[in-house]
């Protein structure tokens, strides 16, 4: 994983909260988080993973004729990609067992270039207690540096138990 933080641009916060007070930061808004290069190399290595080898992805000479001007990532590697970047915003203690329960909603208003940058700003919007544990719904924006519409947005809920 390549992470790299712009010149003169401020390290971003970390926050640690201990499970029980989850449900005090309903409503907080984490990061965004550092900026991370999306490469050839891993849009590759899921192509080969998932079987997605659209030369959309794969062949800079067949995607340079298309509207993007280039190789784009996955969409769904982009949402594979939000778990790493979350945890270098938000980090919840006291966990035994995180899951991803699901997604209430997923968007990729714009495609992301190969060889750009990515983060993700995450807003906790909803934190409900299930038997063991916590349920928390984070409101995700992935955006590609420069560009004005995100590349993704995803209501995504975890559960963490005890």
């Amino acid at each position: 994983m390549t992470s790299d933080l712009a010149a003169g641009t401020a390290a971003p916060t970390l926050t640690t909260v201990p499970l029980g007070d989850l449900p005090s930061l309903e409503g907080t808004t984490f990061g965004p988080s550092p900026w991370r290069t999306v490469t050839q190399d891993e849009v590759d290595r899921f192509a080969d993973l998932t079987g997605d080898h659209n030369p959309i992805h794969l062949d800079p000479a067949y995607a340079a004729g298309t509207p993007f001007g280039g190789t784009i990532v996955h969409g769904y590697l982009t949402l594979a990609l939000v778990v790493p970047l979350m945890a270098q915003v938000v980090e919840v203690t006291g966990v035994g067992t995180g899951v991803n329960y699901g997604l209430d909603r997923l968007r990729f208003p714009a495609p992301v270039r190969v060889g750009s940058r990515i983060r993700v700003t995450s807003t906790l919007s909803a934190v409900t207690e299930v038997p063991g544990g916590y349920q928390a719904v984070y409101e995700n924006t992935i955006e590609a540096e420069g560009q004005a519409k995100p590349a993704a947005v995803a209501v995504m809920v975890v559960r963490y138990y005890a």
